[in-house]
């Protein structure tokens, strides 16, 4: 089940609304009946990239579940950070110095399946008391806090801890697998967007030779990529590389975008076809429908691009 992107519900009607925090890492689900498996959002299997999780078997002493929750790795100041989380999403069996440096854990929202029963149909409220029966609070998981009735101060707290801001859940509502629902709705203090790469100009000065900034779309309402603007900075040396590895494996002769590319963009650029999804941070839309002051996050191979959609 996906949030939609709002406001907070009005102060009169917040007591039918719960508030969790927004956390900045990989959404996931879990599935625990002996072994443990964990799917992303494109079900893609990567519980050997987070074997921390295993032991969330012996937790339930047995009992089969599912989960739905947010892998997180933490910074210094203890608050998750998905820049450190790259170090870990694309690194298929990490080694034990790895493991070390960006431990990861799995921060546990929602329960979908327990004793033998579907619990989609349940209210949240149901599935929330059901999760924290659960007790899962262990080294490398555990269930946030939500509150009720009062998102002007989750968003105050929210904020005093540095996220991104809070998930506000309609208490009545039901799961819905797969879908977009305004019965939850994400408010943010930043704006974040996913987006598809559909190809790269090259770099000058210190990057001369190599990747200057990366030009990105996000798909309209019939599944047509849109030219979105383009970005340059939030790169680090290593994912420099790594990008430019992943580019030159997908370069194709004509630009992937449904409209015309302003010609400074264009100018030099190659093109790739559009496969690799990834997330940037910027200020607001243009009105020709262009992030301005974008700043790259990392990749999401967690997401593939006919999820992408506008963030309003």
């Amino acid at each position: 089940m996906l949030a939609t992107a709002g406001e907070l519900p009005p102060a009169a009607a917040e007591e039918a609304w719960a508030f969790e925090m927004k956390w900045d890492g990989v959404r996931a689900v879990v599935y625990v009946d002996g072994d443990v498996r964990v799917l992303t959002r494109n079900d893609r299997e990567v519980a050997a990239t987070y074997p921390e999780l295993r032991g969330l078997s012996g937790a339930l002493a047995g009992r089969p579940v599912v989960l739905d929750g947010e892998i997180v790795a933490l910074d210094e100041a203890g608050r998750p950070s998905f820049g450190q989380l790259q170090a870990r999403m694309h690194v298929q069996h990490p080694s034990a110095a790895l493991l070390a440096q960006v431990p990861v854990s799995l921060l546990v929202f929602d329960v979908l399946h327990a004793g033998g029963e579907s619990l989609v149909s349940r209210t949240y409220d149901q599935r929330r008391g059901l999760l924290e029966d659960l007790g899962l609070a262990g080294p490398c998981w555990a269930t946030p806090p939500a509150f009720e009735g009062d998102g002007a101060a989750a968003m105050a707290a929210s904020r005093a801890q540095g996220l991104e801001g809070v998930i506000a859940k309609r208490r009545v509502s039901t799961y819905l697998p797969g879908r977009r629902s305004r019965d939850w709705i994400k408010v943010k203090h930043v704006r974040m967007q996913e987006v598809v790469v559909g190809g790269w100009s090259p770099g000058e000065g210190r990057r001369a030779g190599g990747l200057g900034s990366l030009l990105l779309g996000v798909p309209d309402e019939d599944g047509r990529l849109r030219y979105a603007g383009h970005v340059g900075t939030g790169f680090s040396d290593r994912v420099l590389a790594d990008l430019m590895a992943r580019l030159t494996r997908l370069e194709q002769p004509a630009p992937p975008f449904a409209d015309e590319v302003p010609r400074a963009h264009a100018k030099g650029a190659h093109w790739v076809s559009p496969e690799m999804v990834g997330e940037v941070a910027f200020s607001e839309w243009t009105r020709d429908g262009r992030m301005r002051h974008p700043t790259w996050r990392g990749l999401r191979d967690d997401k593939s691009p006919d999820e992408v959609v506008r963030e309003t």
